[in-house]
């Protein structure tokens, strides 16, 4: 009886992830995830095409405990990871098969009810990428629902403004960095920069910070050179060109794809410089939200590794949302390994970042988006403190491509280099440094790594 209304209720809402792209995710936190789960799951005979639209009979009941601090154990006693991707779900990995869902909301109106004790519909599949199945999760430790009000911005759709006086006291309150005017802006509404800035489904509402390094993490990151930067190794570029998301929320995906460019480029010694889609994840991707945002760790790692990506030339970009329209002929080109620097989210920090980026190459950062940084124009950027009153900006999480790091020649102060996407007319040439060793806007926080198949 227990198992009939559950597959009744697993059918009933199985809807949840495709429709879930314009939606604001789940808020769960590490400590409602931490526990002991049942994953329900279907016959394990699908493929990477897999409908879970109608989830269909549960065959498989996996009983997995996960524990601090990314330990996963199953009924049999087999040992395996897991970990949380940010707040809005979590995979694990145990006994040869890898499970990933978007941690369990309903949404009406402007709230929205985070049930963290369960998943929406996700899917599973063995380690190589066959035998994929529909599943869901129910944690058997009972988690009180969190209620969360999405802000509304009756100014989101005026024009955005710049005012001078309000970067005036930037420059004058500090000297690190210079914040100009792009006139462009005032073409822009104020929803336009929040998903320039990461996309509604990004907004913070909490985040996990920079974790300690270990002394054996100072000891091997002590052997590193005091700067590096991918973009002129003994006077080699491997980083591929700037580019613009324009005002969709699509930075999660341009930083993924940046990142597997550059990274095949740097496994193949720039004899192939590939130029990835975007809008293959834009559209067609059910681990994001189309141009309301996403996360990196989903999409260079799970989606690339599950999927495959594409060229720019078999679903050029549109930057807005839409349908699937990449070209079902052309070659799709995967991740072989992924994972958030440290192991787990939550375990990263500056040392086993560096080392990850000199060792393997360029990573996948987040970081949150104050209204200031829209107007950097150079230096080494940190939160000045300043906000302006007249153009809010949601905090958000903006994710692009770490390629670098250094030390100022006269300051001494610190700062790793990274790439944005908002054209290469922006900062210095596409770029900005910011404060480094500090976990400066959360910028240390939760780095990914990949390994692209190139």
């Amino acid at each position: 009886m227990i198992m009939e209304v559950w597959v009744k209720m697993v059918m009933v809402l199985a809807v949840g992830v495709i429709g879930s792209q314009a939606d604001t995710p789940a808020n769960c936190t590490y400590d409602d995830i931490k526990g002991n789960w049942i994953l329900y799951e279907t016959e394990r005979t699908g493929d990477a095409t897999i409908n879970c639209d109608d989830m269909g009979p549960i065959v498989y009941k996996t009983s997995v405990k996960l524990t601090y601090p990314n330990v996963a154990v199953d009924q049999f006693g087999n040992r395996g990871t897991w970990t949380m991707i940010y707040n809005q779900g979590f995979e694990v990995r145990v006994a040869g098969r890898s499970y990933f869902a978007f941690s369990m909301y309903e949404k009406t109106g402007s709230i929205v009810v985070s049930m963290c004790d369960k998943t929406m519909t996700g899917q599973s599949r063995d380690v190589t990428v066959r035998n994929w199945a529909c599943y869901r999760g129910q944690k058997q430790q009972p988690v009180e629902p969190r209620t969360y009000v999405v802000p509304s911005h009756p100014s989101e759709f005026e024009h955005y403004r710049v005012n001078e006086d309000f970067l005036h006291a930037i420059n004058e309150s500090q000297s690190s960095w210079v914040a100009g005017i792009y006139p462009e802006y005032e073409q822009m509404t104020h929803r336009d920069h929040l998903r320039r800035a990461g996309g509604i489904v990004s907004t913070l509402m909490g985040r996990v910070k920079a974790s300690k390094p270990t002394f054996f993490s100072r000891v091997r990151a002590a052997s590193l050179p005091e700067a590096f930067d991918w973009r002129n190794v003994s006077g080699i570029n491997y980083v591929s060109p700037v580019r613009d998301q324009g005002n969709c929320g699509s930075c999660y995906a341009f930083a993924s794809m940046a990142g597997l460019e550059s990274l095949v480029r740097i496994l193949t010694n720039n004899t192939k410089q590939p130029v990835f889609s975007p809008q293959d994840v834009v559209g067609c991707s059910l681990l994001s939200q189309g141009c309301d945002g996403g996360f990196p760790y989903l999409i260079a790692g799970r989606y690339a590794q599950d999927k495959g990506v594409v060229l720019e030339e078999c679903a050029p970009y549109e930057g807005h949302n839409d349908s699937c329209h990449t070209r079902t002929t052309c070659a799709r080109h995967y991740t072989a390994f992924y994972r958030y620097v440290g192991g787990y989210y939550g375990a990263c920090n500056e040392e086993e970042m560096k080392l990850a980026l000199v060792r393997g190459g360029p990573l996948m950062v987040g970081f949150e988006v104050y209204n200031d940084f829209l107007h950097y124009k150079g230096g080494i950027y940190h939160h000045t403190g300043r906000t302006d009153s007249f153009n809010p900006l949601e905090l958000t999480n903006h994710a692009v491509l770490l390629v670098g790091y250094g030390k100022d020649a006269n300051t001494g102060e610190k700062y790793w280099t990274v790439k944005n996407s908002w054209s290469e007319t922006w900062g210095e040439d596409g770029y900005f440094r910011i404060r480094r060793g500090v976990d400066e806007c959360a910028i240390e926080s939760m780095a990914v790594e990949v390994v692209p198949i190139p």
